[in-house]
């Protein structure tokens, strides 16, 4: 009997982890918003707003590739109160550092498996992220 193995693009994979990621964190209390592009230039695959003003961001990597090639997950740690790692099921976690957090997911959904370290943010750097965050939620509702 012949097992057929179906590759996946890491394209489709990205994709499928965030929407699983996003899924998690609105489940856990968040309000997550795809691709925002931070105060520094960076753009965080999700970042998150809780129900207290936490400000959470996941950095998802669809590959030990696509990990050891991209060393500038660091500079989203002042953007937030906790950093997660979001990866599929299949991925390698042993090569992933041990104190961000750690999110498995797919399409439908995700787990954490690790908490983060929380670090919190200064206030004024909080409401600045806070206000810019409420305008992109604002502006893409409108589809702007």
């Amino acid at each position: 009997m012949e097992t057929l193995v179906l590759a996946v693009s890491r394209p489709e994979t990205t994709g499928a982890v965030t929407r699983g990621a996003g899924r998690l964190m609105a489940a856990l209390g968040y309000a997550p918003l795809m691709e925002v592009t931070l105060p520094n230039g960076r753009r965080a695959d999700i970042m998150a707003l809780g129900p207290k003003g936490e400000i959470a961001i996941c950095e998802v990597k669809s590959s030990a590739e696509d990990f050891r090639t991209d060393g500038k997950w660091p500079e989203y740690l002042p953007y937030c109160d906790v950093f997660y790692f979001a990866v599929a099921p299949e991925f390698p976690r042993e090569i992933l550092p041990e104190a961000p957090g750690l999110i498995v997911a797919d399409a439908f959904g995700g787990a954490v498996l690790r908490e983060p370290p929380e670090t919190l943010l200064a206030a004024a750097r909080r409401k600045a992220l806070t206000v810019a965050f409420a305008r992109l939620a604002a502006m893409r509702t409108m589809g702007l």
